[in-house]
């Protein structure tokens, strides 16, 4: 119940956050400092960020009680949130495929509720070579991610950097609550997390909220959940519920893929229409001034040469 209420708070303070920063200059996570400075002027914004800070505060409470992937898991589900927030509320109002995104997630989270009475999860430290992989890996792809020009939408692109900066975070917080010298893993949960919020803010004046914060959401929990199984070792149920909690894993990333690339897909076309429609106005005003032209210089051809100026 944490973690589902955490994915709803956080995803909730998504939409606000995003309404908040379209109004700023444009925010660059090149230049994080002056990014900042931008964000903490925003009244609008700061108390969607502080609704997000105690979705977060609810999600490292989850994981005193759970393991990463099975926290990690219940949180994709937020994506359909999103959603549900864009139509206040009434699936009715989604497209098609938004509607199947969100009866995925929703028997995703059923099918997760049911594979827990069967099983007490488990998890164990990682060793440390294998966090510093999985770290520098995450933040690596998302340094690469800021500076690339890529033929997809911007605001896509960024929110991958931003989820992959935030995967960075999950897995350091995990670290975190489990104690001891692996408390020196708040450094990089510090980072990585600000890094992050920066590049989601400026994923938000790109696109809507659900392409930017949608890919960032399942990009968040798609990597961790991968992390819980191959680094931290989570044991798996057996028998009927192993394949209960495998099949939500699958609903619930799928949920959030179909959710992205249609909003994504979305995205493009309409930018691709909203070029045309420059191109086409563009291409109107030149005829518009080249006809002008000629009527110009046939009026003046018109004229009897004794009556023009010396």
């Amino acid at each position: 119940m944490l973690a589902l209420a955490s994915a709803v708070t956080v995803n909730w303070a998504y939409t606000k956050e995003h309404d908040a920063v379209r109004g700023l200059p444009p925010l660059s996570p090149r230049h994080p400092v002056l990014a900042a400075r931008e964000l903490i002027r925003v009244r609008a914004w700061l108390f969607a960020f502080g609704a997000e800070t105690v979705g977060w505060l609810m999600y490292v409470a989850a994981l005193h009680l759970a393991p990463l992937a099975l926290v990690q898991a219940v949180g994709a589900a937020g994506i359909a949130v999103l959603a549900m927030s864009e139509a206040k509320g009434h699936p009715s109002l989604l497209p098609r495929q938004e509607q199947l995104a969100v009866a995925l997630a929703i028997l995703g989270l059923v099918l997760l509720g049911l594979s827990l009475p069967r099983h007490e999860p488990g998890d164990h430290a990682p060793e440390l070579a294998q966090v510093l992989l999985w770290l520098g890996a995450t933040a690596g792809a998302a340094a690469a991610l800021s500076v690339a020009r890529l033929k997809y939408s911007y605001a896509a692109t960024l929110g991958f950097a931003a989820g992959l900066l935030f995967a960075g975070g999950d897995i350091s917080a995990k670290l975190v609550v489990l104690g001891g010298a692996w408390f020196v893993a708040i450094a990089p949960l510090v980072a990585l997390y600000a890094l992050g919020s920066i590049q989601l803010q400026a994923a938000f004046q790109h696109g809507d909220a659900v392409t930017a914060a949608g890919i960032a959401t399942l990009t968040t929990n798609a990597v961790p959940i991968a992390a819980g199984i191959v680094l931290f070792d989570e044991n798996l149920p057996g028998g009927a519920s192993r394949v209960l909690r495998i099949a939500a894993f699958a609903l619930l990333v799928a949920s959030g893929t179909l959710l992205s690339r249609t909003r994504q897909a979305a995205e493009e076309t309409g930018t691709l229409r909203k070029r045309q429609d420059e191109e086409k106005d563009r291409l109107q005003v030149g005829r518009a001034l080249e006809h002008d032209a000629r009527d110009a210089h046939g009026d003046d051809q018109l004229v009897d040469p004794a009556h023009r100026a010396p």
